[in-house]
């Protein structure tokens, strides 16, 4: 049966991560006290407040939370595309985002956005292997050998190698585009809604693609959802944030096996898991509802 722990609690130690090619151990994320204020002079919108948790190197976290509790801001900082307004960000032990620190995006953290960003001019070869070309980590000869031995082994995407982005379904897009990310050995894969806009059939297909993609790898994960059943299904632990101003309310745990499967979601442990989360977010979305939120982040 899954437990509740506070948000202050750490997570358990790493795991082995058959497949991943990056030092074992990396990508431990600490996120400490962290705060976030927009127009601090003006609006005065509190964003963050106070929001701790740690990321265990090889862990799978979703994030929920009713709609502008915070989930894309926290995002925006672990991708160095937003600063704090108090607390810091550290990945393995070194400083990320802090008060006064400069954003620094950088290609130990890749994000998959809801609404896609592969380039349609370029296909899918191409797009897989633009970022190892692009920052001369890798030849071209070399980044078209390591992609094509990525989309083999996604699905027998190889096949579609030479194919536009604009031919693909939203789901191949979505897969090539977590391709795309992998070829660049990041340290953390930052998920914001990847699959949000596609219907019941394409998401538990890229569900399954996830997931098996993750077994093989094991890189640490921030997955942003609104849907509490991809959450349970994906993740070891799901974080529930409160409505504005958005802190960690708490972590559930997973304690579903892995590999994971479909057809778990209809196991007892599973319902339990669910009837936590609604629980916790329900309440959370009423206090939103009430106060008149709009989603700003």
């Amino acid at each position: 049966m899954g437990s509740l722990r506070s948000d202050r609690e750490a997570q358990g130690a790493g795991r082995e991560r058959p497949g991943a090619t990056a030092g074992a151990g990396e990508g431990q994320l600490s996120i400490r006290a962290v705060g976030k204020i927009y127009d601090p002079d003006g609006a005065h919108v509190v964003a963050l407040d106070e929001c701790s948790l740690e990321i265990a190197p090889g862990g799978f976290v979703a994030v929920v939370g009713p709609s502008g509790c915070g989930k894309s801001t926290l995002l925006n900082v672990l991708a160095g595309f937003d600063h704090l307004t108090s607390g810091e960000v550290t990945l393995d032990g070194q400083p990320l985002a802090g008060i006064g620190r400069v954003p620094d995006p950088g290609p130990d953290r890749v994000v998959v956005f809801q609404n896609g960003a592969l380039f349609p001019w370029f296909t899918v070869l191409d797009n897989v292997t633009y970022g190892p070309v692009r920052q001369r980590v890798l030849s071209r000869a070399e980044a078209r050998e390591r992609a094509m031995a990525l989309l083999a082994g996604a699905g027998d995407l190889d096949r579609i190698a030479d194919t536009y982005p604009g031919r693909l379904s939203s789901g191949m897009q979505r897969r090539v585009e977590i391709l795309r990310a992998l070829i660049n050995n990041p340290k953390v894969l930052l998920l914001d809604e990847p699959f949000r806009a596609m219907d019941t059939v394409s998401k538990s297909t890229m569900h399954q693609h996830l997931l098996d993609i993750y077994d093989r790898f094991r890189k640490t994960i921030f997955f942003i959802t609104h849907d509490l059943d991809e959450a349970i299904l994906l993740a070891d632990k799901v974080v529930v944030m409160t409505t504005r101003p958005g802190t960690i309310k708490m972590t559930i745990e997973v304690d579903l096996p892995r590999p994971r499967r479909r057809d778990m979601a209809t196991s007892n442990t599973f319902l339990e898991l669910k009837r936590q989360a609604i629980a916790a977010v329900h309440g959370e979305a009423r206090k939103a509802f009430e106060r008149g939120e709009r989603e700003l982040a």
